[in-house]
């Protein structure tokens, strides 16, 4: 069976963005069927306006399709991806998680295997924090948390976090970091741990 991975993220001016896209890429190589979809943004426009680089990514990403619990119920595996907000989920991302209750209580986020990333403006700024508050949601909804742990050399030279990729950025919005090959190794993992479960399903 080939595995179904979605990776939900929540990106305002590109980073988690760019954090998908590498998870894409790690989900393909590890021969998943893939699909990146974006949570319902729920700041006002005129916010989104007063910042460029916010504007110029919302403008950029018009042709990423916006997520649905569908789209949780569709995959096997889920990588979430989403920034830091005082230590916790940005709350795009956890209106989006509240909104699964109804698949949740049918009993379609049973045996998901799920795996989260995160990013902050410093590099103690909650995004361990972040992970680990989203993976909470997870528990309740059944799923199979499938963490990097220490598995892959390219987790300890992003930072050694063995909860999830996380990277912070400059006030210029630059990853400060070079986390790509530990997100590639995550989403090769998450992929393989998900192949394990359907396998043993059918």
């Amino acid at each position: 069976m080939t595995v179904k991975l979605a990776i939900v993220y929540y990106s305002s001016t590109g980073t988690n963005y760019q954090l998908a896209e590498w998870a894409a890429e790690g989900g393909r190589q590890a021969g998943a069927e893939v699909k990146i979809v974006k949570v319902p943004e729920l700041a006002p426009e005129s916010a989104i306006a007063s910042n460029p680089a916010w504007k110029a990514h919302v403008d950029a990403t018009q042709h990423i399709q916006t997520a649905t619990p569908d789209d949780i119920v569709w995959a096997d595996a889920i990588i979430f991806s989403t920034p830091t907000r005082f230590g916790n989920m940005a709350s795009q991302m956890k209106q989006f998680l509240d909104t699964t209750g109804g698949i949740w209580f049918n009993g379609k986020t049973i045996n998901k295997v799920v795996s989260a990333m995160s990013s902050a403006q410093n590099p103690h700024g909650g995004q361990e924090a972040t992970i680990l508050a989203l993976y909470t949601s997870m528990y309740h909804w059944g799923a199979i948390i499938a963490g990097p742990g220490y598995t892959d050399h390219s987790i300890f030279s992003a930072g050694g976090n063995p909860y999830g990729t996380s990277v912070s950025v400059d006030q210029n919005g630059k990853m400060i970091e070079d986390v790509k090959n530990a997100v590639i190794h995550q989403a090769k993992r998450t992929v393989t741990v998900a192949g394990w479960v359907t396998k043993g399903q059918a």
